[in-house]
């Protein structure tokens, strides 16, 4: 099992962990370093990352996520919030950040600068928050496919509260929601679900070149 189309037939969605097996910092920090550098809109990363070990706080996710046992038995829980809404501050700030890594002047990201404010800065607040959350699933994607080079297990999910997450993480008081959830960790042997043949369509159903 060698090329990366083999490892993403091998990899799927695990709905059992086994918690005795746990993912080691280091191969974290690879994930999360891939998670850092995954494309945004703009390059603007209009999210935040958590990582929650802490098990009582897992408890309380659990809880506020019908109960689904990834939550806990995974050796992470990935939390990718996004940033409801926005003003120009995020766009200076990222210009700063721009400017400080580059060592160019403010004047040469002036145009780059206004451009994102005046596509951005207008938009409905409702459409702020689908386009932020929007990017976190880019993050998403990125991290499941790094992970099965790794042999590493993930289940992405998004049945759970949002609200009740945000009040347990304490999100809201950072202007963070969460968007979507990763259980990182290995697979159980007892996970039958392992074993079910991968269902997708075909290239041919779903491909269309022009």
């Amino acid at each position: 099992m060698n090329s990366i189309v083999d490892k993403l037939n091998w990899r799927y969605a695990t709905k059992k962990f086994d918690s005795s097996k746990k993912v080691s910092e280091e191969d974290l920090e690879t994930l999360l370093e891939a998670a850092r550098l995954t494309a945004s809109s703009y390059g603007l990363q209009p999210y935040e990352i958590y990582v929650i070990e802490d098990t009582n706080v897992r408890q309380k996710l659990r809880k506020a996520s019908y109960d689904q046992p990834q939550i806990t038995d995974a050796s992470y829980l990935i939390v990718l919030a996004n940033k409801p809404t926005f003003n120009e501050t995020m766009i200076d700030d990222y210009i700063a950040n721009i400017k400080a890594i580059r060592g160019v002047s403010k004047e040469d990201l002036e145009g780059f600068s206004q451009t994102m404010k005046s596509t951005l800065l207008d938009l409905p607040d409702a459409y702020k928050n689908t386009w932020t959350s929007n990017q976190t699933y880019i993050v998403l994607g990125n991290l499941m496919t790094v992970a099965s080079e790794m042999k590493i297990d993930t289940c992405p999910m998004e049945g759970f509260d949002k609200d009740k997450y945000n009040e347990i993480l304490g999100l809201t008081d950072k202007d963070l929601n969460a968007a979507v959830v990763l259980a990182v960790g290995y697979r159980s042997a007892d996970d039958t679900t392992q074993h079910y043949p991968k269902v997708r369509y075909s290239k041919e159903q779903i491909i269309t070149h022009i």
